[in-house]
């Protein structure tokens, strides 16, 4: 029997505990031998006769002690495991800083690429999620005295008043995820994606009076300068990495601070659409993920993220589901109830410096 596995998937925090319980569950019968593939083609060897393979030509190894320091494209963000760092403390000494990214965005019906194309599907289920999901599931949260930070196609703002209103009303942060969910950036040159970055920080603020400082990227898209002119524009933080349960430095080419903060494609409520899978399923997921992480956080500080959409959690199904994850995850102690913003603005200003310093260290001894 051999089990095989990612550690991008079966490393994700709420599965780890599924781990845990199949290699107990294995490994408790007598007569399994655990063994790994080298052991098992050598004893079938010595059992059979047969010759052992030759092994394959590599290429020459580095000098004793000399690693390969060229960075990963695309030299973003260095590597440095999460077991082996400057250890985080959140205020209050919080195990995890846990902030809650809805997703409001709105599809067009003719959208911008395919004029005489119109798209039902996607703009109603949109359009539920502003008519009906959004409130539905703004009760729950404001239940929870919990401040989001909204993933906010910008457009939303002019086309939903009451929307922008009952977001301004709970002192939401946000974040931008373009002007509509069916208008991405990968084509806009360096010039109109600077403009584009300018007018959504300008307008933004005129709404909302709220300064922005990161972004999602999702069906917003990218440009290989995206982390750039966010930089230059003033922005804090990019989510759309998710490649740490930490926040990290991000480097861009005018030096500004720039970080990653966590966000999740796991704890996503997109997932309930793609995996055709039920809010109580959800629900386990939410709070598997949290216990994975409180634990870790003893240690060293893990930031959650838990994305929803409101034409998904707001179904009359599945608000309950998240009514019962968030009573169980603020029933803990050690819990930063927080926004993205002030995620990256507590890290930028306690652990930017420290972090990158050691990181430029781990480099000048040739660990990268």
């Amino acid at each position: 029997m051999l089990l095989h596995l990612h550690p991008w998937i079966i490393g994700q925090p709420w599965r780890i505990r599924h781990l845990d319980e199949v290699l107990g569950h294995i490994c408790s019968h007598a007569g399994v031998w655990r063994a790994t593939g080298s052991e098992i083609v050598e004893w079938f060897a010595a059992q059979t006769g047969a010759p052992l393979p030759k092994p394959s030509q590599t290429a020459p190894a580095s000098a004793p002690g000399k690693q390969d320091t060229a960075p990963l494209a695309p030299g973003r963000l260095a590597y440095a495991p999460i077991t082996d760092r400057p250890v985080i403390k959140w205020p209050d000494n919080a195990r995890v800083a846990f902030w809650v990214a809805p997703n409001v965005e709105f599809f067009e019906y003719l959208p911008e690429s395919r004029p005489t194309q119109p798209d039902i599907p996607l703009y109603s289920r949109m359009d539920y999620g502003n008519r009906v999901g959004f409130w539905r599931m703004l009760d729950v949260l404001n239940k929870h005295k919990v401040r989001a930070c909204c993933c906010l196609n910008l457009e939303i703002l002019d086309h939903f008043p009451e929307i922008k209103d009952a977001m301004v009303a709970a002192d939401w942060d946000y974040m931008a995820h373009g002007l509509y969910n069916s208008r991405p950036i990968y084509d806009l040159t360096e010039d109109e994606e600077r403009t584009y970055w300018q007018d959504f920080v300008i307008h933004l603020k005129e709404m909302t009076g709220k300064r922005l400082k990161g972004r999602l990227g999702g069906g917003a898209g990218y440009t290989v300068r995206t982390d750039d002119l966010m930089a230059e524009a003033g922005c804090l933080y990019h989510t759309s990495w998710i490649v740490d349960d930490q926040p990290w430095p991000i480097n861009v080419r005018g030096g500004q601070k720039f970080i990653y903060v966590p966000y999740t494609g796991q704890t996503n409520d997109a997932g309930m659409l793609a995996w055709n899978r039920e809010a109580d399923h959800f629900q386990q997921m939410i709070k598997d993920q949290f216990d994975t992480l409180y634990r870790e956080g003893a240690e060293s500080g893990r930031v959650m993220c838990l994305s929803l959409h409101p034409h998904n959690i707001g179904r009359p199904s599945a608000a309950k589901h998240l009514d019962e994850a968030l009573k169980y995850i603020l029933g803990h102690d050690g819990v930063w109830n927080t926004t993205a913003d002030d995620i990256a603005e507590y890290y930028l200003a306690n652990y930017y410096d420290q972090v990158t310093a050691w990181i430029a260290e781990r480099s000048a001894h040739g660990v990268a």
